[in-house]
Formats: C-alpha cells, sequence, structure tokens
C-alpha cells in the first residue's frame, strides 16, 4: 500500500494508474475504522482494479467544535487494517493540505431542501462541509466509482447532488449498513460510547425494526410514538424519528409508492448517532 500525504503527488499517481488502464474505486473516510469501512473496500476491490481510500477528519463539516475535539484517531489500528484488506492507495492528509488557504469563506453550494431536513436542519452547516472536503477529494482521485455506506443515507444523497452540480462522471455506489450481531449499526462514534450506553444504543435499530415491522399495518404517527417510547427508555436524547419519502427525505403520512424509510438521529450521553432501514 501506497501512502500520499501530498495531494498532487496523489492525483499525479492516481492520473498514470488510469493512463494505464487502472479502472479507480475510491473509498473516503474519516478512520476510527470498522468492518463498516472494510465492506465498501472489499466491494470496491471487486468492482475496479485500484482502490484508493482516504482518511481525513474533515474540520468543515463539524457544526459542534467540540464533537471535532473528540472524534476518535486511530491511524495506528486503520493503516494495518487498510494493508490487510489490499487497499493499494491510501490518502492521508493535513488540513492544510486539504484547505491550503484556510476554512474560513468557503465555497457553496445549492442542495435543495437537503439542507434543511433531518441532518441538514439538526447540523447547520454539515452539509456544506462535506460538499467542500468531496470536492477537494473527487478532484485529486477522479474516481470511476466512489463507495459509501448507506449509514448515512442524507449524505449519500448529498453526495450524488455534487456530483450532478460539479458534473463528474464517477458513479456513486451507497452499500449496505454494516450491523453487529445485536442490530446497532456500525460506527466510529461506538468507540465513545460507555459499555452501558453502548447496551442502551441498541434501541436505536429496535425502534427502527418496530417500524418496519408496522408500516403497513399502523398508522406513521404511532408508529413514531411507539419508536420514540423505545428510544427515551433506553436514555436517548432524540433529534429526530422520522418516516421519510426515500428519494426526497420528506416525511409521509403513510406507505409511498416511491418507497420510504426510517431514519433515527439521537444522542446517548454526548454521543450523536444515527441509523436508518428502508421500509
Amino acid at each position: 500500500m501506497i501512502i500520499y500525504k501530498r495531494a498532487a503527488d496523489l492525483a499525479a499517481y492516481v492520473e498514470k494508474q488510469r493512463k494505464a488502464g487502472q479502472t479507480i474505486g475510491f473509498v473516503p473516510t474519516m478512520g476510527a475504522l470498522h468492518e463498516g469501512h472494510i465492506s465498501l473496500i472489499a466491494i470496491s476491490k471487486r468492482s475496479t482494479t485500484l482502490t484508493v481510500c482516504s482518511i481525513f477528519v474533515n474540520p468543515t463539516q463539524f457544526n459542534d467544535p467540540k464533537d471535532f475535539q473528540k472524534y476518535p484517531i486511530t491511524l495506528e489500528k486503520d493503516i494495518p487494517m487498510l494493508e490487510k484488506a489490499g487497499v493499494d492507495v491510501l490518502f492521508l492528509p493535513d488540513v492544510a493540505e486539504m484547505y491550503p488557504d484556510g476554512t474560513r469563506d468557503l465555497e457553496t453550494y445549492d442542495l435543495g431542501p437537503l439542507e434543511t431536513l433531518l441532518e441538514g436542519k439538526f447540523r447547520p452547516g454539515h452539509f456544506q462541509g462535506v460538499c467542500q472536503v468531496m470536492r477537494r477529494l473527487l478532484e485529486k482521485v477522479r474516481p470511476d466509482q466512489l463507495f459509501m455506506g448507506s449509514k448515512d443515507y442524507q449524505q449519500c444523497m448529498v453526495v450524488r447532488r455534487l456530483l450532478t452540480i460539479l458534473g463528474l462522471p464517477a458513479t456513486l455506489l451507497c452499500c449496505p449498513i454494516i450491523r453487529e450481531s445485536d442490530g446497532l449499526a456500525m460506527s466510529s462514534r461506538n468507540l465513545r460510547l460507555s459499555p452501558g450506553q453502548r447496551a442502551n444504543a441498541t434501541a436505536i435499530y429496535r425502534a427502527l425494526m418496530l417500524i418496519k415491522t408496522g408500516y403497513t399495518a399502523e398508522p406513521v404517527p404511532t408508529l413514531i410514538e411507539n419508536a420514540i417510547r423505545i428510544l427515551e427508555s433506553a436514555d436517548f436524547r432524540i433529534d429526530y424519528v422520522s418516516i421519510a419519502d426515500a428519494t426526497t427525505l420528506e416525511p409521509i403520512p403513510g406507505p409511498s409508492p416511491s418507497g420510504a424509510v426510517a431514519l433515527i438521529a439521537a444522542f446517548q450521553g454526548d454521543v450523536r448517532l444515527i441509523d436508518n432501514m428502508v421500509l
């Protein structure tokens, strides 16, 4: 595995490989890797001939500076995991490399309603930060295929819109959520949970399963109320429980012909967890 810390060096290497006939797969991460990330790498390796992974904790997508400061950094574990998984290239920049002119007065993107719904509403500025870093990464790697996890359902929608805005030809594949044996979605933030909080956290999965099981049989408001009850009984502080149209994320009053998704964001202590389930 080759490690690059300078964007120009990475771009030159990847372009050389592209001209040699390689197809490029890209897995962007913020580190603190787990089996969910490794599953993305495995899919990339089956789909392309050169897999690039990045680890960069992007400051511009944290609307809470304390959350940024607490984000786990585990490079001593992450790098051997990537080597074992067969990653060809790791991009490991620092903030100055990604934002040489600083992080103030950066470009903004028209994300439409995605910026005011759910994560957009509760984390103002978050998706602009996602777009800012993804634009820089995509312009350096210029992948044929981009692999992201479906746990960040709304983020996948935002990145798909960004690809259209930028006119980049990369194909985005939103890959299945990888869960622990008790249903908890794998997340880097799980590392910050105490043992008691980790036990409580499975309530998110139980709430989603309750919604999925009752989706066509019970009224949407009842499903949401029952899910909230499950979360509150596990000491969650809830940002939202939503049953939404799968293509717009607008809340729906009942089963939707275009598909639906249940989405939850809630705090266990000071750790914010998100999860979703397609209905």
